[in-house]
């Protein structure tokens, strides 16, 4: 899942962008209003979340929710802001807040509140993906092996390793390309002219081999992958 970042505090983005991290999210991080409506007018489809502080240099927070809203774009979003008064806590949802966090606040909170926005967004997908005798469950961000008996056995993967697992199995034998893998699981910094995508892919089936999920992947040379529905 990939989410828009917009906050202009070094620290407290830092933070931010880290804990999302260790939650396998995809973040791409902004630091001002102008460079998030970059990332939003062309890209907004590739987003599950969005998270904007309200005082941002050039566009505020506000500005970003109404241009958002304005092409009728039902992103969820998570307001930041000091502002604690009734009045503020209307405006903001009023241009068109999902919900709002009041600084300070802990990254515990803001994650719950993250998973709340999920739940009630139309655009996420089930919580649970299964292909043959591999599932993926997207709540608790855990994949696992399914043996004859029924029995669970866990695959640890990295944060990239389940982000490409699961792009990769919300489109079965549907064949991505490397550029859709890139552009979905990769920072929008990311080098696009590396073969991290080949290496990546490389080092998942490895893991997948050990439960003998080898070949649910497959290659299609000259254009990308395709996650085979057994």
């Amino acid at each position: 899942m990939r989410v828009l970042l917009v906050e202009d505090e070094p620290d407290l983005g830092k933070a931010m962008e880290r804990t999302l991290k260790q939650e396998k999210y995809i973040v791409d991080w902004a630091q001002d209003g102008n460079e998030a409506w970059e990332y939003l007018e062309s890209h907004w489809m590739q987003y599950t979340l969005a998270i904007f502080d309200w005082l941002l240099p050039g566009l505020s927070g506000i500005e970003l929710l109404q241009k958002l809203r304005e092409k009728n774009c039902f992103l969820p979003v998570l307001m930041l802001t000091a502002k604690d008064r009734m009045e503020d806590k209307v405006a903001g949802l009023d241009a068109g807040a999902d919900d709002y966090l009041v600084k300070p606040f802990g990254m515990a909170e803001m994650l719950a509140r993250l998973r709340a926005l999920q739940r009630r967004s139309p655009q996420i997908q089930p919580q649970q993906l299964q292909i043959g005798n591999l599932a993926l469950d997207c709540g608790s961000r855990n994949v696992f092996h399914l043996d004859f008996h029924g029995k669970h056995q866990n695959i640890s993967l990295t944060n990239k390793e389940f982000q490409l697992l699961e792009y990769l199995m919300k489109h079965p034998n549907q064949i991505v390309t490397t550029d859709q893998i890139r552009n979905q699981i990769w920072e929008a910094s990311a080098d696009s002219f590396s073969n991290v995508v080949a290496a990546q892919v490389r080092l998942l089936r490895r893991k997948l081999e050990s439960v003998d999920c080898a070949n649910l992947i497959e290659t299609v040379h000259g254009v990308g992958y395709r996650m085979k529905r057994e």
